[in-house]
């Protein structure tokens, strides 16, 4: 059904977007960090009640055309939740099996707390530049180091906000990312034309980025020798510490470096460090199961020397545990508070406020749509945009403002790039430019916003608040005003011919 709801608007077009802010903040004032596990989706949905009931009465639109959207929109997002599943699968999995407290414990040992958050911010670029996924870096390399800088003493803010940057460093310019990709093509510019010219803006970020995590790791105490041998001791009493458990990351790496997608990639990653937890934790298993045999109640001594050998355990318990681990929250006990709230884990059930947020605010980003909404505010903003800073200046704000309306980057591209692609064309301006725009500003501040897919998916497998790391994601929070910044100084911006007048700013 084509949809021929006039415009609104924008003053009406704003009436949903205040509602919706209004709300959060009450949410916020009363329930706190627990805002998101219901609140904030509560006011997502009133928010699109309030958006359908204006359109519907005052401009006529019909419901069927709030349907079509919605349907449209929940298809493009369905890949999204089964991956979300598989997140909880692996966080669950590679933590049972020991694959992320053998990470732990020989990296503590390793890395030095001066030089921790540029490591860990180094660390997850490369990683997340091979995979091109800033999820699958975070879920799992990314829970290892936060794992490590908790053992050094390091506040968790700071370690989530350079896995962070590091992470979406490689998504951004990443050929394999979904991101680059969509960006590229909904502009129409070359994919590899797009990742070079995004360097003018993302490499100088990066590095202003890294430098900050260096200073800021140089100002730490070194003092943390008694922290490290708590975690180091509890993590050997309690897990079979081997470096056999590698053996699922690195089949993991080959998965990603032959490409495979990524739900399969985490899927077959959680089946194999299932293998590994039945071969090498098997009391850990028998202890989530709720079964405990009494080879479990052994000491430290004597699960060392039974660990790898199931005799004693009961096979039922050990499966029974897995499945547990896979689906359900587990919490081993260490005999330290500390490490038992860093092993716990939260499996697919963790992440099911998520993915009713998700889902929420993909309502109300599709509500927002057929309304035509979303098309009257940036449409405003477009008539004002003249030179090349306002025109990046409004791209970079409707991005932020998609990201924060619809809940999902990846809308927030697509819609930019059909809002703005005209604009920039009539004005002169390569179409580099504005898939450069969108990528520093709509795929790196998704995961920076509470609702939004990427800033709650990545608060629940950290187990950080978005709020609390925000302040430390600085890749994040730099790179829409470096965007702005090489606008206004016109670097390597170039005008295409417009009326037999090629200007160059370069």
């Amino acid at each position: 059904m084509k949809n021929n709801t006039p415009l609104p608007h924008p003053l009406i077009a704003f009436m949903p977007v205040i509602v919706l802010i209004c709300l959060l903040i009450c949410s916020i004032v009363m329930f706190g960090s627990d805002s998101l596990e219901g609140g904030s989706q509560v006011a997502l949905l009133f928010s699109s009640a309030v958006c359908i009931a204006i359109s519907m009465i005052i401009y006529r639109t019909p419901w069927e055309v709030f349907e079509k959207q919605l349907s449209q929109t929940m298809g493009s997002i369905s890949i999204t939740l089964f991956i979300l599943l598989a997140v909880g699968m692996v966080s669950g999995s590679w933590m049972i099996s020991g694959v992320v407290p053998t990470i732990i414990y020989y990296g503590v040992q390793i890395l030095s707390p001066h030089f921790f958050l540029v490591s860990a911010c180094a660390i997850c670029a490369v990683v997340s530049l091979l995979s091109g996924s800033s999820w699958t870096t975070i879920a799992t390399i990314g829970v290892a180091l936060l794992g490590i800088g908790d053992a050094l003493g390091i506040d968790k803010a700071w370690t989530a906000g350079a896995i962070i940057s590091g992470a979406y460093f490689g998504d951004k310019m990443s050929p394999l990312s979904d991101t680059t990709i969509l960006a590229s093509s909904v502009t129409g510019t070359d994919l590899f034309e797009h990742i070079r010219y995004m360097m003018y803006t993302t490499v100088p970020t990066f590095t202003i980025t890294l430098i900050i995590f260096l200073v800021s790791g140089l100002s730490f105490s070194s003092d943390v020798s008694l922290h490290v041998a708590q975690y180091t001791e509890g993590l050997s009493r309690t897990f079979n510490i081997s470096l056999w458990t590698l053996i699922v990351p690195v089949l993991t790496g080959i998965l990603i470096a032959r490409r495979v997608s990524s739900l399969i990639t985490l899927f077959l990653s959680a089946i194999i460090a299932g293998i590994v937890a039945l071969i090498l934790q098997p009391h850990i298993l028998c202890e989530v199961s709720g079964e405990v045999t009494q080879a479990v109640k052994e000491t430290a001594d004597g699960i060392a020397t039974t660990v790898g050998n199931t005799d004693g355990y009961s096979l039922y318990s050990m499966f029974r545990g897995l499945i547990m681990t896979y689906y359900g929250s587990t919490a081993v006990d260490t005999g330290n508070a500390e490490l038992n709230e860093l092993v716990s884990t939260g499996g697919m059930a963790g992440m099911m406020n998520t993915i009713w947020l998700i889902i929420s605010a993909m309502f109300f980003g599709s509500m927002m749509v057929a309304s035509r909404m979303i098309m009257s505010i940036t449409k405003t903003i477009i008539r004002i945009a003249n030179s090349c800073f306002s025109l990046v200046s409004s791209t970079v704000g409707t991005c932020l403002f998609l990201n924060l309306s619809t809940g999902d980057q990846f809308i927030s591209i697509v819609l930019a790039a059909d809002m703005y692609k005209d604009a920039y064309k009539q004005r002169g301006f390569e179409s580099r430019l504005l898939s450069r725009t969108t990528e520093d500003a709509a795929t790196v501040t998704s995961v920076l916003i509470p609702w939004n897919t990427c800033g709650m998916t990545q608060s629940t497998v950290l187990g950080v608040p978005t709020v609390v790391y925000l302040p430390y994601c600085f890749f994040n929070l730099l790179s829409p005003l470096m965007s702005m910044l090489v606008a206004a100084i016109g670097w390597k911006i170039k005008r295409l011919p417009v009326s037999g007048n090629d200007t160059d700013s370069e």
